[in-house]
């Protein structure tokens, strides 16, 4: 896992500039959507890199067997590079649309290719694309390993697109998050919107980062060197678990969870809001909660899942999944998620029986509105995030007003020096208060229908002004009118003199 260093970053790669290069190949072969262009690199760097795995472990075991194997053997990457014409594009047709066969293919790695198929129906822009991927150096060096890098610099193309945007939370909104909810090695962490898994890859960054030793950390690395076997063990088959009703966001989520080193991630596809784990409600239960949820739809009554719904009576999603979020936290666990300012001072029955429950079943530690601006160009809604604790009720709510974030809050959202994130981190520890944060006790809250409405508790300040004595004040306006009345007289007597 790499970290931005002076001395070697994504940046320097080349690997920023491989991908600018494929996305300008794809769109002028005819892939004009940018989903459509990145599920297809998914497709094939995972071709790629699936079979440089197969052969590596090849050469380490004598007993190993390979994955293409047999009359699967003519799928392996390979194959590809040497081909061109129709004869590669029959190869790779039919190794996209039979790969999810695969014996010994995880079962992400058989949702990945679930009904996928090639859309690069240009020949010469699919031998380009075949020959650009192949030639990426995505070997770790010195330690650095960039293909999660380059897999979200890709990404970030989805959003730059303007198409599915809504998708894309702020990376460093996420980490910011993360940092203040702190998952753990042995914890399970659950993201029921995780749209491409920005907040699953931010919370194993963070673990690997708590777990490595100091001096890598300077030198940029971020290895989890310091983590056990059992909990490397955990890590990568028990401890991220992600859904998405959005197919190819799915298939983009494991793709990205894959090329950071979780493989065995669990994602589904399924609306988490509709669709339970069986069993008694709730069913699963995690650690951990991070999220981005939509912020807005109605989902059909005879949809929701009945015990969700209990007591709630509402199709708003946004209160849905807070509901989901509550009943699925395990005693003590946390969750770190987006919610619209909507959510925090809705006057209807459902919004107020969720606050209610939200404070009596859990504590909820932090209230931080983030800046107006923050889901520009796609969103100008005000959100706010919600860091919350199940297992006992809260007893005062820490607020934060987020007037800036490190970047313009206009459509453009360029970098700027204004940014309250550090002074969040520095504050979060004691709950500390100043310019732009607050405490405020329980007692106040329900008194004011369990509303979170920020301004509401706002402090107002008064600043204290030195005047000057009154009887001195008075005598300067008396000086002043007396000066006025003489001028006034004598520019009287010059006028009257003229005539």
């Amino acid at each position: 896992m790499d970290i931005d260093s002076s001395k070697s970053n994504f940046f320097s790669s080349g690997l920023r500039q491989k991908v600018d290069q494929l996305m300008d190949i794809l769109y002028a072969g005819g892939v004009n959507n940018p989903m459509d262009s990145i599920e297809q690199c998914s497709y094939l760097l995972f071709l790629r890199l699936l079979t440089e795995k197969d052969d590596t472990l090849a050469r380490l075991d004598k007993k190993y067997t390979r994955i293409f194997s047999g009359n699967w053997s003519r799928y392996a990457w390979g194959n590809f590079v040497t081909l061109a014409g129709d004869n590669l594009f029959n190869a790779v047709r039919d190794a996209i649309e039979k790969l999810h066969e695969l014996p010994g293919l995880t079962d992400t790695g058989k949702l990945l290719f679930s009904r996928a198929t090639l859309k690069i129906y240009d020949r010469p822009t699919l031998r380009a694309v075949i020959q650009g991927i192949h030639e990426m150096d995505l070997a770790a060096h010195d330690g650095h390993d960039f293909k999660g890098d380059m897999y979200e610099y890709l990404l970030s193309k989805l959003a730059a697109s303007g198409t599915n945007g809504q998708f894309r939370t702020p990376r460093h909104i996420i980490d910011l998050i993360v940092e203040l909810v702190n998952p753990q090695p042995v914890q399970r962490i659950c993201d029921p919107a995780c749209g491409t898994a920005g907040f699953l890859i931010s919370a194993l960054v963070h673990i690997l980062r708590q777990n490595t030793k100091p001096a890598d950390l300077k030198r940029g690395l971020a290895d989890g060197s310091m983590l056990k076997p059992a909990q490397w063990k955990f890590l990568e088959e028990q401890a991220f678990t992600g859904f998405d009703n959005d197919a190819n966001m799915v298939k983009i989520a494991i793709l990205n969870l894959y090329l950071h080193q979780l493989e065995r991630a669990k994602i589904d596809h399924f609306n988490a809001l509709t669709t339970g784990f069986g069993g008694n409600y709730p069913g699963k239960m995690f650690d951990c909660i991070l999220a981005n949820p939509p912020f807005s739809g109605k989902v059909q009554d005879e949809s929701i899942l009945a015990d969700l719904n209990y007591k709630l009576d509402t199709r708003a999603t946004e209160l849905l999944f807070l509901k989901w979020f509550v009943d699925h936290l395990a005693p003590n666990g946390r969750a770190g998620v987006i919610v619209p300012n909507g959510v925090l001072f809705g006057s209807t029955n459902a919004a107020t029986k969720l606050r209610e429950m939200l404070m009596t079943e859990c504590d909820l530690q932090a209230v931080i509105s983030l800046p107006s601006g923050v889901f520009k160009p796609y969103s100008g809604v005000g959100t706010a995030a919600l860091i919350f604790q199940k297992g006992k009720p809260t007893q005062s709510v820490w607020f934060y007003d987020m007037t800036a974030d490190g970047f313009s809050l206009d459509d453009k959202r360029g970098p700027i020096e204004a940014n309250d994130i550090p002074d969040v981190a520095v504050k979060w520890p004691g709950r500390d208060e100043g310019a732009n944060s607050y405490r405020v006790p329980i007692e106040k809250i329900k008194a004011n229908d369990w509303s979170l409405a920020a301004g509401r508790y706002k402090p107002v300040t008064t600043v204290a002004v030195n005047h000057d004595d009154a009887a001195d004040i008075l005598g300067d306006v008396l000086k002043l009118e007396s000066e006025i009345i003489k001028r006034g007289n004598a520019l009287l007597a010059q006028i009257s003199g003229k005539k």
